[in-house]
């Protein structure tokens, strides 16, 4: 009884995820050991923020134009400008979760001038430590957004988490791994159950229906085991937003406002069942 009454009275926050950038791919970009179908599957670019109880966090922090035309991604929108389509105003952001440092997630660190930054403690290990030796893995990040995160340390602005920890009450980071070999999840509390933000843990749904991993690892296992433990943090499948997935653009009720078209709404169920090529 205890526990249900737990549940009950936890906050209740709204999630959107506001899609910035996008590229075209085919299916054996995703997979490892590729996929025997050349048929189209983009890739769509978000950031997400949570709001309630008088706070918002926004987790991820997108990459720049510079970035987009670099790495040749068509970016839809500076993250900043579209969060604030959203009302949100990053300059008074005061919580900035990075999943894990990739160009994608961890670049404009300096758009978000009043927050603080949370960090699992074994990714800024992994991403100034000996593996960035090897191109193979440090291909996904950028040395600027990693020295700025140093920085950003050596300000008192960044905040360092070991495994699970709990934000706040409702908001909770789980390390897990694989990916990189400090990503992070979050599991948020919603009017409709516990949504976990997957990021890159699961770029797309396929991946974690499938068993079949995305192609840039570091511990291959620990990518597996990571699917499960989405499925074990989530209320159901349906509770669970990979990272980088056009589906959840399709499959979730749009945002409302100023922010239509550029944002949807994660705490609200989805409007369609899940579809994935298999």
């Amino acid at each position: 009884m205890g526990q249900v009454e737990t549940h009950m009275t936890l906050p209740r926050y709204e999630i959107q995820a506001v899609r910035y950038a996008t590229r075209s791919a085919v299916r054996r970009d995703h997979f490892i050991g590729g996929d025997p179908h050349d048929a189209p599957m983009h890739m769509d670019y978000f950031v997400w923020f949570i709001r309630g109880e008088g706070r918002t966090v926004v987790v991820d922090t997108g990459f720049t134009a510079e970035m987009a035309a670099r790495r040749k991604r068509t970016l839809l929108g500076s993250p900043m400008d579209l969060l604030a389509r959203c009302g949100v105003n990053a300059a008074e952001v005061a919580d900035v979760v990075i999943t894990h440092l990739h160009y994608d997630h961890a670049g404009n660190l300096p758009g978000f001038p009043s927050a603080t930054f949370h960090l699992q403690e074994r990714e800024m290990a992994f991403a100034t430590g000996r593996y960035m030796c090897h191109h193979a893995q440090r291909h996904s990040y950028e040395a600027d957004d990693v020295a700025e995160m140093v920085r950003l340390l050596y300000k008192d602005r960044l905040r360092f988490h070991d495994g699970d920890a709990e934000l706040y009450p409702g908001i909770s980071l789980h390390r897990i791994g694989g990916h990189t070999d400090g990503l992070q999840c979050l599991r948020v509390h919603t009017a409709r159950g516990w949504v976990v933000l997957a990021s890159d843990v699961s770029h797309f749904y396929e991946n974690m229906n499938t068993d079949r991993p995305f192609v840039l690892a570091f511990h291959v296992g620990d990518m597996l085991q990571g699917f499960e433990t989405l499925k074990r943090l989530a209320d159901s499948m349906d509770h669970i937003i990979p990272g980088h997935d056009p589906q959840v653009f399709l499959r979730y009720p749009p945002a409302e406002g100023n922010a239509a078209g550029i944002a949807v709404r994660l705490d609200l169920d989805p409007l369609k069942p899940l579809q994935y090529a298999g």
